[in-house]
């Protein structure tokens, strides 16, 4: 798969233990706009994904992670790799000294009819919703608001990955 580009904070220490935490995230399209999961606690968009669990394969993953956040069904045949995001920091949990993510972006397509969500804490206190949007929009909103205590890195992965849609007429 291709790399998208690379977040290196260059906040931790080399050669000190390493975190990694891959995870899976899905570009779902549906006229001109993109399916995204809504903050309406800190007013920010993200893909919908999450971590890939211990043997699970990154498709797994992505249908798993997509019906808990948004409630929508991956159709696996539809799945295409679009690229990732190689992503290093420092281990804010202190389970390491080095947190190292790559973010694997995936086209695909759903189903029509939408399930329940299964929020887990924190999604459901930031009261996590699905919304069709525009890329422009959606990248207005990540750099034009404070998102509280929010990951700024991660909304701006989020918005650099609509760039390249966009730029690529993906989207």
């Amino acid at each position: 798969m291709r790399l998208l580009f690379e977040i290196d904070a260059k906040d931790y220490k080399e050669g000190g233990r390493i975190f990694a935490r891959p995870s899976v995230r899905a570009i779902i399209l549906r006229d001109g706009k993109v399916g995204m999961v809504y903050s309406k606690k800190y007013n920010y968009y993200k893909f919908p994904g999450g971590g890939i669990e211990r043997g699970e394969d990154h498709v797994s993953a992505l249908a798993r992670e997509t019906l808990e956040e948004v409630g929508l069904c991956v159709i696996r045949e539809s799945v295409r790799e679009f690229g990732y995001v190689h992503r290093l920091q420092f281990d804010y949990t202190g389970a390491a000294d080095i947190f190292v993510q790559d973010n694997y972006y995936y086209l695909c397509e759903v189903e029509d009819r939408a399930l329940e969500q299964k929020l887990d804490g924190y999604e459901a206190d930031e009261r996590f919703t699905l919304r069709f949007v525009s890329p422009a929009n959606a990248i207005a909103t990540n750099r034009g608001y404070n998102h509280g205590p929010k990951d700024l890195r991660m909304i701006e992965r989020e918005s650099r990955v609509l760039e390249i849609l966009s730029q690529e007429n993906i989207i």
